[in-house]
Order: C-alpha cells, then sequence, then structure tokens
C-alpha cells in the first residue's frame, strides 16, 4: 500500500493523474513493481502476524524484502524491520517477545533478532555459512539449527617441484563423491550439513552432530528442553539411496542418536504435539514410481503405534501444524490445481478450510504457499489470486479476510488479464483436463487471436489459477495464453500422475493437443496461428510436439531435455533420474531412452524453433539445448539460441531475466506472426 499513496502524493504534487496509465497494458518493466507476501507467522494468541514483503530492486537486479506486521483484528500494518538482502524465516519467541529471523545484510545470511518491548533489532551469529531450519528451545534460551560443514577435502596426488614465487595454474580438483555438483549451486564443496546449539542471545554455537551425513529439516523440541527430533539420511550407500530418510531423537546431554523410523522411504518433516504423546511426520513407503505423494503420519510414542491419516486423501501433504488440543493436524496440499488447508481429525475425513492458498510462484501459474496456526485456531496463508501475487490472508471461524493489497497500485494502473478455468476432455480415455486461457487486454470474442500454448514443468507438478508475470506479460502483447494440467500432472491423484511414468513424454502430447483444439473451438482463435513454449518438462514437450506435428508456426523450447540419454548422465540429479524415472540405466535400456527423447524426432521438425537454457543450469545442462540447437542447423531448419549468462535452471531468479524471457519469446512469435489474425 505504501507504494500506492505515494502514488497519490505523486498525482498531487505533479498534477499527472492516474487515469492517463489505466487500462494500459502490462510493460516488462512492470516486473519491479510486483510485491508478494511470503512465511507469515502468527504470534501464540493469533493476534499479530509478521511476514516478509518482498520486491525486486531494479538497481540491484534482484529480490530484496522487509518484516511487516499485521494486526489480525484490525488490519492495520506496520513496518518491523527495513529492507535488507536476503530476509527469511522471521520465527516469534517461545514467549512472544523476541523475534527470530534471517538477513544477509552483513553480507552473508546470519541470524538476528528483535526485541518488541525496545524496538531494536540485532545480529546474534557470526557463521561461516548460512543457518536454516531454526528452531527456538520451548524455554527459549537456546537455538537449534543446521549448517553445511566443511570437510577437508584429501587430493591423493601432490605435485614435486613448485617454486614458492610461481605462475603455475589452479591445482587440479579431485572428486569422488556422487553428489558433487548441484544447479543454483554449482559444483560442490566437500561437507555435510550438520545440527548446532546456540544460545538464543549469541555465542559460539555447538555441534551436535557428526558423520559423512546431512542431517537437515524441521528440528521439534521436547516439551522439557532435553531432547529434539529432526530427519537425516544416515544410510551406509546414502547417495544411491537419494529419497531414503528416518526420524532421529537427539538427547543434548550425551548427543545420543535414537532411531525413530525405519523402513525404506522417505520420513522427515517431524513435529511432537503439544502433549508429547504424539510424534507426526510426513513420508511414503518408496516404490521408486516417478510421483510418490506424502502421507501424514503419527506415531504413538508409548506404543509405538503408526498410522496414516491421510492414506484416503490420495493428494500430497506439503505441510502441516498441530491444532492446540493434540487430537487434529491442520494439513496443506494442491486439489486440482489449488492450494487448500484442510484439518484433518485422527479419526475421520479433512475438513477443508481454506481454498485460496497460493501465490508463492509469481512467474509462471505453480501451486505452492504457506501457512500458520495460532494457539485460538487462526490461519494466516499466502492468498492466491489471477490477478496478483501473493497477498496476506486471515481464516477465523469461517470467515476469510484479506490483510494486505500490496499490488492495488499496479492492478489500477494496468489492464491484467483476465484468466478463465475451463476442461477438456482427453481423446485418449475420457478424462478431464483442467485447463486455464489469459486473455489479452481489450479482448473482443468476434475477433480471432493468436494462441500460445505455454507448458509446465516438472513433469509432475501443477499449474493453477495463480498470477503469472511471464504469462501475463505474453498476453499483453495481444495472445491468448493457455495452460493446462495434462496427465502426469500432480493434485489429481497418485494414479493421474503417475500415467507417465516411465513414458514420457507420451500421451501427455495428446492431451495438450485436445486442450489446444477445445480453444481453437470457442472460435475466437486463428487456425493458423498456434505457437507453442514452455520450460523444462514443458521445454522437453516443446521439442517433442515440433517432431510429432508442423501446426505451431513457432516455438521455444526453455531448458529443455533433448536426449535422456545424455540428460540423465549429466543432470545434477542424476542418481534419482535414473533409478526413478526409467526402468534401467541408459547402458541397459538405449531404446528406451531415445523412444522418449526429442532428438531421435529432429528429422521430422519443419517449425521456427528457438531454445533458451541458463549457462549455468546444472538441472537440465545447456549441452542438452546445443544437441538439438546444432541439429536444426545441419538441417537447415530456423533456429536461434538464446543463452542467459549466469543463469541456472530457475531463469526468472533475476527480476531482469524474468522480464527478457518473455520478451524472446514474444520476439521470436512475433516474427512469425500474422498481423492480419487479429
Amino acid at each position: 500500500m505504501h507504494c500506492f499513496i505515494q502514488g497519490l502524493l505523486l498525482t498531487a504534487a505533479t498534477g499527472v493523474s492516474l487515469a492517463v496509465y489505466a487500462n494500459q497494458p502490462l510493460q516488462y518493466e512492470d516486473v519491479f513493481q510486483l510485491e508478494f507476501v511470503s512465511q507469515p507467522q502468527l504470534n501464540t494468541d493469533g493476534s499479530e502476524v509478521v511476514f516478509v514483503r518482498n520486491r525486486f530492486d531494479q538497481a540491484l537486479d534482484k529480490r530484496v524484502g522487509s518484516l511487516w506486521l499485521s494486526n489480525t483484528k484490525t488490519g492495520q500494518l506496520q513496518p518491523l524491520v527495513a529492507e535488507q538482502a536476503d530476509i527469511s524465516s522471521p520465527q516469534w519467541s517461545p514467549d512472544g517477545k523476541k523475534l527470530l529471523f534471517v538477513s544477509a545484510a552483513s553480507g552473508k545470511p546470519q541470524i538476528h533478532l528483535r526485541w518488541l518491548d525496545s524496538g531494536t533489532s540485532g545480529q546474534i551469529s557470526h557463521l561461516p555459512h548460512p543457518p536454516a531450519d531454526i528452531s527456538w528451545s520451548p524455554d527459549g534460551k537456546w537455538l537449534a539449527f543446521s549448517m553445511f560443514t566443511p570437510v577437508k577435502a584429501k587430493n591423493p596426488v601432490t605435485l614435486p617441484g613448485k617454486p614458492e614465487q610461481n605462475d603455475w595454474a589452479k591445482a587440479p580438483v579431485y572428486i569422488d563423491t556422487m553428489q558433487y555438483r548441484a544447479d543454483g549451486r554449482g559444483y560442490l564443496p566437500s561437507g555435510y550439513r550438520q545440527i548446532y546449539l546456540m544460545a538464543a542471545d549469541g555465542g559460539t554455537p555447538i555441534q551436535l552432530t557428526s558423520g559423512d551425513f546431512d542431517h537437515a529439516g524441521e528440528i521439534s523440541w521436547q516439551a522439557d528442553g532435553k531432547a529434539f527430533y529432526f530427519s537425516a539420511n544416515r544410510q551406509a550407500d546414502k547417495r544411491a539411496q537419494a529419497q531414503n530418510s528416518d526420524i532421529y531423537l537427539l538427547t543434548l546431554a550425551d548427543k545420543k542418536l535414537s532411531q525413530i523410523t525405519d523402513r525404506f522411504g522417505p520420513d522427515q518433516s517431524p513435529s511432537l504435539s503439544d502433549d508429547g504423546k504424539w510424534l507426526a511426520y510426513l513420508g511414503y513407503d518408496d516404490k521408486k514410481l516417478a510421483h510418490q505423494a506424502s502421507q501424514l503420519y503419527v506415531k504413538n510414542l508409548k506404543s509405538g503405534e503408526v498410522r496414516s491419516l491421510t492414506a484416503d486423501l490420495d493428494r500430497n501433504i506439503d505441510s502441516f501444524e498441530w491444532d492446540a488440543d493434540s487430537d487434529a493436524l491442520y494439513i496443506q496440499y494442491d486439489d486440482q490445481g489449488q492450494g487448500k488447508i484442510a484439518l484433518q481429525p485422527f479419526n475421520g475425513k479433512a475438513k477443508v478450510l481454506v481454498e485460496q492458498v497460493g501465490g508463492g510462484s509469481y512467474s509462471r501459474p505453480y501451486t505452492g504457499g504457506s501457512f500458520s496456526v495460532s494457539d485460538n485456531d487462526k490461519i494466516a496463508f499466502t492468498q492466491m489470486s489471477s490477478q496478483a501475487p501473493a497477498e496476506l490472508g486471515l481464516w477465523q471461524s469461517g470467515k476469510i479476510t484479506a490483510l494486505t493489497a500490496l499490488n492495488e497500485d499496479l492492478q489500477l494502473a494496468r489492464d491484467i488479464g483476465k484468466v478463465e478455468e475451463f476442461w477438456v476432455t482427453s481423446s485418449v480415455d475420457q478424462r478431464k483436463l483442467q485447463s486455464w486461457l489469459i486473455y489479452p487486454p481489450k479482448f473482443d470474442p468476434s475477433k480471432k487471436y493468436p494462441l500460445i500454448l505455454e507448458i509446465h514443468g516438472g513433469p509432475h507438478t501443477a499449474y493453477g489459477p495463480v498470477f503469472a508475470m511471464e504469462l501475463q506479460l505474453m498476453a499483453a502483447q495481444g495472445y491468448v495464453v493457455l495452460y493446462t494440467n495434462p496427465r502426469g500432472s500432480t493434485s489429481y491423484g497418485m494414479e493421474f500422475a503417475n500415467l507417465i511414468h516411465h513414458n514420457f513424454p507420451s500421451q501427455d502430447y495428446n492431451d495438450l493437443m485436445d486442450a489446444v483444439d477445445a480453444t481453437v473451438a470457442k472460435g475466437f482463435i486463428a487456425p493458423d496461428q498456434l505457437f507453442v513454449t514452455g520450460g523444462s518438462g514443458g521445454g522437453l514437450l516443446t521439442s517433442w510436439i515440433v517432431g510429432h506435428t508442423d501446426r505451431f508456426k513457432a516455438a521455444v523450447a526453455v531448458n529443455p531435455v533433448i536426449n535422456w540419454f545424455s540428460f540423465v548422465l549429466n543432470a545434477d540429479m542424476y542418481n534419482y533420474f535414473s533409478q526413478y524415472w526409467f526402468p534401467g540405466m541408459p547402458w541397459e535400456k538405449p531404446e528406451h531412452y531415445l523412444k522418449h527423447s526429442p532428438i531421435s524426432y529432429v528429422g521430422n521438425v519443419k517449425t521456427p524453433t528457438m531454445l533458451m537454457t541458463g549457462e549455468s543450469d546444472h538441472r537440465t545442462p545447456i549441452s542438452e539445448t546445443e544437441q538439438f540447437y546444432q541439429a536444426l542447423q545441419l538441417r537447415g531448419i530456423d533456429t536461434a539460441m538464446v543463452r542467459i549468462p549466469g543463469a541456472s535452471h530457475s531463469i526468472h531468479a533475476r527480476p531482469s531475466n524474468m522480464m527478457a524471457k518473455p520478451a524472446y519469446i514474444v520476439y521470436w512469435f512475433d516474427k512469425y506472426r500474422l498481423k492480419k489474425a487479429e
């Protein structure tokens, strides 16, 4: 709202009316006008909620944030901690008098405290690496957290003869670990995540765990503060068993570890009930399917009985919180492209309370979001909308209230494309496919418009009725934008998601074509003005589409997979992809890998195709893009390659790249667009 108020003051001072700008389409530079809420945290009595207020700094070309408070009764907003780099993880102290948060104001992420009575803030840690999973002890005297802990790498070769003063090349890097690089982080230093304990007033952290294992995730304390629960993969072959983890109890007095769960599959996010009788956690029995939904389990710590509370829900549980009476839990999950919060009792079905959770993604319309619950059952959550990024919502006694309107100024000044849901019947098996259209500004159904099919990645993810800046910018250029959840998408159940298990791409292609056909049948699409794009798994499907049909005028494949054989042996998560996405290793099943690879059908391509990938992408390495580009060049097909310097798989991480991506896509499509189509 402060931007809106400033705008009104500017109007009064300059005499320039906002009406001059009203009803104009979104502009690329409007990326820097977006604001969004993340990580809401209610205090114990539910009277106040703290949240991170995010925006994009035009000079720094990055996200910056500040902490704000909202009074849940009056809705009054007030700034709490000034804007800082990489501010995150606000948490109330047990007595509600202090607020913990992480900030990189000093140059690297450190733990800070805000004393609410005095209004002062201070850095209390001086850690060599960023802390994560921070948790207050029940008495508020201690903080437990995880942190990367280096292990000195051993180089097996020492070269003789190196002079004291020299200009020798840098020493070779010797690697013998399975997980040696990660997207967004590059080549990984040698070491593991360990859990530490530090006084809440600051001091030297004490390392509590050890060994060549990663200990990470949520930390849940016993009421007496003498021990806490956490999750870790402490398997001897932990790198090969990428999905396997168990819950452990660590006793502070002797640093003793006790294993609480033991099965093949992930057990994570432990949370102890307030009465200390039950341990809740997320997990599943690993059957090595491409998509496996996490269920919510509770373990009776006295009898050892374990049961799933959500076995009949058939949805992936993203997060949960105990209710104050320790006899039910609030759960968050996606259902048919929409985030929901429900109250799950120990016996019986979950009761849905909120159906508007989302907005964590602002570039493309992915599902997501977060929530927090007070002791008196108020729920603060990130509230989704198709017209703006996440705002702050409050649920209380069945009523939902919007506590922020951070993007009201942008919505007033710009004509943001209307988003409309519709369902399509699959020609393959008559399944219903959820789809959405974004209409361009001043849409006239009597005219004919060009259509962009935009395909989500994953493939086991989902789109929803959520604001998506990249797609909105495409619509602002006069295109109708179609997005859909074909088979393989999540939020429709395990069976639907695994229809492409060991079979991707396949009939998901038919689902996409069915959605295009249904859109053309509405009468306002020019059938000869169809365009297609998508990122990651959507980039793969884009490359697959142009090898199987000539109906699209042009295509843009963003960070695609082109050759499954080379991808599995190049991607950062190769130990996961090879075990879960394929029936065998590439050298064991080469025919299977090539059958589902777009490179196998490059000889069919006639569609002008642009490829775009970050040069630092370790998830779908740029070598994939180069294969398709060079093959198309050899065939004489009109093609171009856009390389994003320094960008990882998340191209949109820098706001200027969030502008550049749709700008290049629209440039390529405009090149082949018939203007008479409109």
